[in-house]
Parts: C-alpha cells; structure tokens; sequence
C-alpha cells in the first residue's frame, strides 16, 4: 500500500517510458525475421520482459542491457519447440500474437498466464487460427488459457472480425506470413497499425485500405533496427494530471503520435485542454513533444470509431471528465469489460469511493462534471496497472489524501511511476 497526497502543481519535463505495444512487436518481429535486431527504448515493464521469456523458450537468443534490446532472428523455421510451458504472465499482447506466431510451425506448446489472462477471452483469435487449420485446445474449447496448440500447415482466410482489435488482426497475419495463399483482416473500425508499420519495416509486403489489411503467405523478414517511442497510452496520465492540477504546466518528451493511437489528444482538444504538440519526425512511427498546462474544461461524448484509437486511456479520460464542466459520455466500448479487469465497473466504483458523480452503463460510462474528490479513503488498482495510475493522479486533486493498495500492479507498463511523479511535484 502507498500514501498518496494532493500536490498544489505539477512542473517540468520526462521522458515517459517506451510504447508497451511497439516493444512486444520489436521483440516478436526480430525473433522471427533473419538477421540481427537492436531495439532502442525498450519498455522494461513485466508485460514486455514476458514476451522476451517466451521467446527465449523457443529458442531465440536475446540480450538485454536497460532499455536496449539485441534479438537474434532465426526465421520462422529457427524457432524450437519449447521444452517447458510458455508463460506470459499479464500480457494479453503477449498471448495473442504469439498464438499467430505459433499456429504455423509444426510443433506443440502450451501457454499460461495469471489468473487476470485466465478470464481473458482468446477464442477472437483461437477461432480464426482453427479456420486457417491450427490445432488449437484449452479450457472451454479454447476460449481461455491454459491453451495447447500444435500449428503448421495453414490456409490462407478471409476473416471479417466482429471487433476493431488490433491484437485480433495482428495474429492473423502472422498466421497469414506463414501461410498458403493472401489473408485479409477487415474490421468494423480501423485499430492500432503498429503491426502494418513493423512488418513493412521488415520488408514485408501488404496491402493496407481503410479498414482492411492483406499479406501474401510465404514471405520471409529482415533484421533492422527499432527505435521505440514514448508510449502515448503512459504519457496520457501525465496529460491528464497538468491539465487538472492547478498551476501546472508539463512537458512530455519523444511521445509517439500514431494517428490510430493519438485519441487522448483528440479527446483533449474536444474538451478545450491546452494542449502543444512539436512534431519531430518519423522513425517508423511518428514523433513528438507534448505540452499541456492547467485548463478549464468542458464534457464531451467519446464514441465510435474513435474508440479503438483511445480504449486504454479511459481511465484516465474518466478522472479528466470529473474535472470538466458539464456532461461526458463514453460508449461503444464493451471491450473495457475484458481488460485487466472489467474497467467500466473498476472505474466507476473507485471514483465514486473519491466522490466523483459517474455511472455506469451498458457499454460506457456517463460523467457528471464538475465535481471535487474529497479523497480519505483506501482505493485499489485491483491489479490493473492502469487503474492503479489513475488513482495515483486523482490523489493529486483529492482534498485528503488516498492509501492505494496493489499499487505494484503499476509495473507492468510504467515502473517509474512513481519517481517521475515525484520528480514533476518538486519543481
């Protein structure tokens, strides 16, 4: 458990920790490509350093040193059968993808997680997996982990998923890689294209529309080097805390803006946040500086397509609607109810425990602004890394202090945390 207490600003710059998504890629994609891959930036959070276990497992050498990763690529058919189960801890990355990874090479594994990744639906990817033929078990038929998979021998599909998911689409295609014949993913919405952007980095040929993606079976990858941004969906605490904590003005450095991720900014702006960006350019992925100072806010309705480009950064939306005049709406966003936790309730019971006026619905939440956080009371993040951070900036606005419990849930996306919160409190 840790104290939490108000802070009357928030001043300077960090340099928010790497992007969780583009470092389980990096990773994933240097293991299978042929060659040699540094990775720059790393996130060093649990969820990541499972996906290096895994792999390793498998056969692949991986050297890390702090935030730099060295992958030496074996290719698709360089990967061994792992001798012992395939752990991935948290990670629903993790999973998932690999789960595309594994379905075309021709040996078993088994893959467990924690008692979170056990309630955690894998059948919107087990099921399109079995359609291109690999073999694929685990409780309820495969719906949840413990999972047991033996691949190879895959056909090529045509898959329309149900939901804009970029870890659904992302499996398929690494199926699709190994497969016989083109794959296409089309989505109701587009997800995040961290994938599409890795693979052609790769050397990889695929054909990308509005809300459809195709690749052609049998193409090898090439080693080259990833630089990892800031991750947008971390930095996005921060924005949120110097545009509710009075006096404060925050600088976040090298953030990544992918326009499929960068819904928080959009979000911001829409509720007359002040807000700066200063572009930096292209590795891979588009770069920037982030500005944001206090603000007088307003609600908004989030909803839609827009979704998919923000869905973990809604927590922290939530807190920011409590401080906004008038009413926010968010919906279209059931996928909240199969994260670390179900995040609509989580959210709405532990801001109302701080006495935010918000209720819960179907498929959102509805916010009530603007309302104070009266604070003096235990809060959990219930192991949800996300979660947990919020809480952490709604101590900043609370007139008591707050004792957060499983507090070290945080670490599997932001272990400095907590020192760069305090780091910004002493300017």
């Amino acid at each position: 458990m840790v104290k939490l207490s108000k802070q009357q600003s928030l001043r300077g710059e960090i340099q928010v920790p790497g992007d969780k998504s583009i470092s389980h890629r990096a990773v994933m994609f240097g293991a299978i490509a042929n060659g040699k891959t540094k990775i720059e930036n790393f996130l060093t959070g649990e969820d990541c350093l499972s996906t290096i276990s895994c792999f390793q497992k498998l056969g692949v050498d991986i050297m890390q040193e702090g935030d730099s990763v060295i992958v030496h690529g074996r290719g698709f058919e360089g990967l061994q059968e792992p001798k012992h189960i395939l752990d991935v801890g948290n990670s629903g990355t993790t999973t998932r993808l690999m789960l595309g990874i594994l379905a075309g090479l021709p040996f078993h594994c088994a893959i467990i997680g924690d008692d979170s990744i056990a309630k955690r639906p894998m059948d919107r990817v087990t099921v399109p997996l079995r359609k291109m033929g690999a073999k694929i078990d685990g409780r309820e038929h495969g719906r949840y982990t413990p999972l047991s998979l033996r691949g190879g021998g895959l056909s090529a599909i045509h898959y329309s998923s149900p939901v804009a998911s970029a870890q659904v689409k992302s499996a398929i295609l690494l199926a699709g890689i190994q497969a016989e014949g083109v794959t296409t993913v089309e989505e109701p919405y587009k997800s995040r294209d961290h994938t599409e952007r890795m693979l052609q980095a790769f050397g990889v040929d695929i054909e990308v529309s509005d809300t459809s993606v195709s690749i052609h079976g049998g193409q090898a990858l090439k080693a080259t080097d990833v630089y990892v941004p800031g991750d947008i969906s971390s930095a996005a605490f921060f924005l949120v805390a110097a545009a509710i904590v009075p006096n404060s003005s925050i600088t976040l450095k090298n953030v990544g803006v992918n326009p499929t991720r960068a819904g928080i900014i959009e979000v911001m702006k829409n509720m007359r946040a002040s807000i700066f960006i200063e572009e930096k350019g292209y590795h891979s992925e588009p770069l920037a500086d982030l500005t944001v100072q206090t603000s007088q806010l307003v609600g908004t309705e989030i909803s839609g397509e827009m979704i998919p480009k923000l869905i973990d950064e809604i927590p922290i939306i939530a807190l920011l609607a409590t401080q906004a005049d008038g009413q926010t709406v968010i919906k279209d966003a059931e996928e909240l109810k199969v994260k670390e936790t179900n995040r609509i309730d989580t959210v709405v019971g532990e801001l109302r425990k701080l006495g935010a006026n918000i209720e819960a619905t179907d498929d959102g939440m509805i916010i009530h602004g603007r309302t104070p956080l009266k604070g003096g009371v235990k809060v959990s993040s219930h192991g949800d890394h996300r979660i947990g951070m919020m809480l952490g900036i709604a101590s900043l606005i609370c007139e008591e202090s707050i004792e957060l419990e499983n507090f070290e849930a945080i670490n599997v996306s932001y272990p400095l945390f907590f020192d760069h919160l305090k780091r910004l409190s002493k300017q």
